[in-house]
């Protein structure tokens, strides 16, 4: 290769590099990334177009003999208290309990505002509720209204878990979790008995269904939803339903021993 011929070459070159150079700071970003949680627009819930979904819970079958549970390794958790069992099959005519309900698809994307804390209490050696619903990120609240000592235990997957110890009516502990993760074990180490399953989901529209089978989910933008219903032993089911503005939506489903 001569030198003139090399030369222009290295000129051409050059002249390439500059004005990709250039292109690349004067055009479009070309980040493929998603925007981040703090991009993304808040979803405005106009009342007068929402309406609400609500139901029952049923089982079917004969119910799972509650198994009662021994508390007497701490005299504290037995002291005046009344004869515990276990609820993992909260069942009372017919009707099932301690279910967690869920929107699992169809709302808006976007950011919802933040409920009020959650609060999970720990009283007579077990945790009040049993089952309990939370948005990412929403506080959540653990008290000890028992006069033993107790350790607060998330057996998280999708989360971080962690351990905290609280004194007899200690202080709160109070935490959050960014990631959704549904049926969350959470347990104590110095009573093995107890535990409960908490639920936690991208938006504020969920409802765990209570001693009669009953839920609500309140202030639903008018559309076509695919609900989650949720049991510790029992598994999910999904049911699909059309909300309308201002008005109720109807729902029952059945569970069973399978």
């Amino acid at each position: 290769m001569n030198k003139s011929y090399f030369s222009s070459f290295l000129l051409f070159s050059f002249s390439v590099l500059l004005l990709v150079g250039c292109g690349e700071k004067s055009g479009a970003p070309t980040s493929t990334e998603k925007p981040t949680s703090s991009q993304t627009a808040a979803v405005k819930i106009d009342p007068a177009t929402a309406g609400s979904v609500a139901g029952v819970v049923k089982f079917e079958g004969a119910s799972p003999k509650a198994q009662a549970i021994d508390m007497s390794q701490d005299p504290a958790c037995t002291m005046g208290a009344a004869p515990n069992s276990s609820e993992a099959f909260a069942v009372k005519g017919g009707k099932l309990g301690n279910v967690f309900v869920y929107v699992k698809e169809g709302l808006p994307a976007g950011k919802y505002e933040v409920p009020q804390p959650t609060v999970i209490d720990q009283k007579g050696c077990k945790y009040v509720p049993h089952v309990a619903g939370a948005m990412a990120g929403q506080k959540v609240q653990f008290l000890n209204s028992d006069p033993t000592m107790h350790n607060v235990h998330p057996d998280a997957q999708a989360n971080s878990p962690w351990n905290v110890t609280q004194t007899p009516k200690g202080e709160p502990i109070e935490k959050s979790f960014p990631h959704a993760e549904l049926m969350m074990k959470v347990s104590c180490n110095q009573h093995p008995w107890m535990r409960m399953y908490l639920n936690v989901v991208e938006h504020p529209f969920f409802a765990v269904s209570d001693a009669e089978g009953k839920f609500e989910i309140a202030g639903l933008p008018a559309g076509d939803y695919l609900l989650g219903f949720v049991h510790e032993k029992l598994g999910e089911e999904t049911v699909e339903v059309k909300v309308e503005a201002q008005k109720a939506a109807k729902v029952e489903i059945s569970f069973g021993v399978k």
